[in-house]
């Protein structure tokens, strides 16, 4: 049995950057350097959004540079590429559909036939463990925001809540069916009690003998040890697995910004100091409770993801234990990503696709918010120099 190790180097380009030709870790800092620069971003984001909305000819400069470096593909097919490429190094893939579509019946209703192709194609495919889909991609919000307050719902909405919930069941039956893991995304917190109760509910339906479903803990979230101490106590009390996607969280400003608007405590930890803290406190609670829980672990964070090696060391946990996994956003954190993989544990990236004008909201955000997070970009930079001076290019 391999233990865990946790002496590994993350510093290591030549393993991080293995795949990448030199022409594209050049693409690669020319895109970190852009990103590095805020004004630059904004203008960036309008100018594309306009040339995209005005039909003008620049697909394909997208498709080149910064699509190619963050994303899989148009489709699930156009991604087979780069995922049998990382199978090869050891690193899986999480097909993620990056298409923000309109919040109506039959967008909802495409986005389940949507899920199922891609748990059918994970489930040919020993790259992929694991689809992903969220909330809100397969409901209305303001649905999810009145059921999180308990609001009273007309007809029209009890029936419209019943869709939700049916569409969750079908996504959560046929991945237990085809044995992949289903990851659910969190959103805002003003509507993620509702999604909370309901992926509760599924968990106790489909995670008896294995875990399917994870839902996703925001460690910003002040109150989300309290709450993963109550339902591991339920899961251990009614005899049913738990299953969790970790993260930092994506809606920092939004929830502050609305907090205060309503005169409202924020959800939200005060500082980065005290997520970090509420993070690896999450982490440590749901690594010593693996009898009944599986984890995800979806951090870009070095020293958080040494704390789990660490973590699993001190366990006595494999390092490829079935119940861990490690993930990263595709073209981000190879550094961790690639290096994990080199020493067997779990690593994954998360691919998305989708037809290169309707990504670009995705695209968008990302590249605002890696410009919000102190250290990332600059991080990037630095290891993409290095491996660059190493190969002398």
């Amino acid at each position: 049995m391999k233990k865990s190790n946790p002496h590994i180097d993350f510093s290591n380009t030549e393993i991080a950057f293995h795949l990448k030709t030199d022409a594209e870790l050049e693409r690669a800092y020319f895109l970190f350097k852009m990103v590095s620069n805020q004004p630059l971003v904004h203008i960036g984001a309008a100018a594309t959004n306009f040339a995209l909305k005005s039909n003008l000819p620049i697909e394909g400069l997208i498709r080149s540079t910064v699509f190619d470096h963050f994303c899989g593909g148009i489709n699930a097919t156009d991604c087979r590429t780069k995922i049998k490429k990382m199978y090869n190094s050891g690193v899986y893939s999480v097909l993620d559909y990056s298409v923000e579509g309109k919040q109506n019946e039959a967008q909802f209703d495409f986005i389940v036939e949507k899920t199922l192709e891609l748990i059918d194609f994970a489930a040919k495919n020993t790259a992929m463990p694991f689809a992903v889909f969220k909330p809100t991609a397969v409901g209305r919000f303001e649905l999810y925001e009145k059921v999180s307050k308990s609001d009273s719902l007309t007809p029209a909405e009890i029936k419209a809540w019943n869709r939700i919930k049916d569409r969750f069941h079908a996504i959560c039956k046929y991945a237990q069916k085809m044995n992949i893991g289903i990851l659910v995304d969190a959103e805002e917190s003003w509507m993620q009690d509702s999604a909370d109760a309901l992926l509760l509910a599924l968990m106790k339906d489909y995670n008896k003998e294995k875990v399917v479903v994870y839902n996703t803990i925001q460690a910003y979230r002040w109150n989300r040890l309290d709450y993963l101490k109550e339902i591991d106590a339920l899961a251990k009390k009614e005899n049913f697995k738990l299953g969790f996607k970790l993260v930092r969280g994506a809606y920092m400003e939004k929830e502050r910004k609305r907090a205060k608007v309503n005169n409202i405590k924020s959800p939200i930890c005060k500082t980065k100091a005290e997520t970090d803290m509420n993070f690896d406190n999450c982490l440590m609670f749901i690594l010593e409770n693996l009898s009944n829980t599986s984890l995800f672990l979806g951090t870009h964070n070095e020293d958080s993801t040494l704390l789990a090696l660490k973590t699993l060391s001190s366990l006595n946990i494999k390092k490829n234990d079935a119940r861990v996994w490690f993930g990263q956003l595709y073209g981000m954190s190879d550094h961790i990503s690639f290096n994990l993989a080199k020493y067997q544990y779990n690593a994954a990236k998360y691919l998305p696709f989708g037809p290169v004008k309707d990504v670009m909201p995705y695209l968008i955000r990302r590249a605002e918010e890696n410009t919000s997070v102190a250290g990332q970009t600059n991080r990037e930079l630095e290891l993409i120099k290095k491996e660059i001076k190493r190969r002398n290019i």
